[in-house]
Parts: C-alpha cells; sequence; structure tokens
C-alpha cells in the first residue's frame, strides 16, 4: 500500500517532535502515571506504617510479623522508587539532560510497579491470614496476584507487541 499524507501515512512515522518536545511530553505522561501509583503505595504505606501501633499487633504469631516487616520494608522501597522521579526532575532540572532523566524515571517507575505488586501481594497474605487461618488463603492470594501480573504487566505488554508497528 502507498504511503499518503492521510492518518495511515503518518502513523508508521510517529509524530513530528524534536528530542526536546519528545521529552516533554513523555515527562508529562509519565508523571501523570506516577501519581496514580504514588497515591496508591502512599496510602497503603500509611496504613502499615500504623498496624504495629495496635494491640493486635502482638497477638500476630511469628509468621505474621515476618510478612508484616517484609511488607513494610517492600512497601517502604516502592514509596522510594514512586517518588524518585520527582526527586530527579527536580535535580537535574534546568542541566539540559531531560531526555535522560526521562529515562530513568521511566526506569525508577517501572521498579516502583514492582515493588509495589510485591508490597499489595504480601499485605493481601498478611490481612487474609489475620482474617482467616483457613487454607485458601495462598491460593485467593495467588489469584490476586495473577490478576495483578495479568493487569500490569502481560495486557500491556501484548498490546505494546499486537500494535507497535516494526
Amino acid at each position: 500500500m502507498a504511503d499518503t499524507d492521510g492518518e495511515a501515512g503518518t502513523r508508521g512515522r510517529g509524530r513530528e517532535e524534536t528530542e526536546e518536545e519528545r521529552a516533554d511530553r513523555r515527562w508529562g505522561e509519565l508523571i501523570q502515571e506516577v501519581r496514580v501509583a504514588q497515591t496508591g503505595v502512599q496510602i497503603l504505606f500509611g496504613f502499615l506504617l500504623t498496624v504495629v501501633f495496635t494491640p493486635r499487633y502482638e497477638q500476630l504469631g511469628d509468621t505474621e510479623h515476618t510478612i508484616y516487616i517484609v511488607t513494610v520494608v517492600l512497601g517502604a522501597a516502592a514509596t522510594g522508587a514512586l517518588i524518585g522521579p520527582v526527586a530527579l526532575h527536580r535535580i537535574v532540572s534546568g542541566r539540559r539532560v531531560k531526555p535522560q532523566a526521562v529515562r530513568w524515571a521511566s526506569r525508577l517507575t517501572a521498579v516502583g510497579l514492582v515493588l509495589l505488586f510485591a508490597t499489595m501481594t504480601s499485605a493481601l497474605l498478611l490481612v487474609l491470614r489475620v482474617a482467616t487461618h483457613d487454607g485458601y488463603v495462598p491460593w485467593l492470594v495467588s489469584g490476586i496476584a495473577a490478576w495483578y501480573v495479568a493487569c500490569w504487566f502481560v495486557l500491556p505488554m501484548w498490546a505494546r507487541h499486537r500494535y507497535t508497528e516494526e
């Protein structure tokens, strides 16, 4: 099929923008994405920090204490990774390194999402173990973890593969 000036013709070439314009656009998109993840991880992390101060915490077994500690550490790491792009941008702002900053911020965000996945899965395991001691808890947590993987990683990677032109 011949390349035309219509929509089909411009789709393969992408946007007509400079490297700086592309970096500005990608930065804006990334910050909007990070805001959603940051809010979720900060609320979850805040909740986790309060658990240790409740009377029920002392009644938990060693396994639940271990899961709690791992969950808090994962939440702290996720918070750091998802706030990292803001600090990165602030520190390098005006240094003419926005394309590189966007790449590093994107990497931090990806790491943050993986850590958020681990935090949420671990928190779910802790809550369900405390709420019920039934044998189906690992299966339920595994099912939710699979759902997270499908929504956060499999679907986006499939769409990227399916709709990205060579």
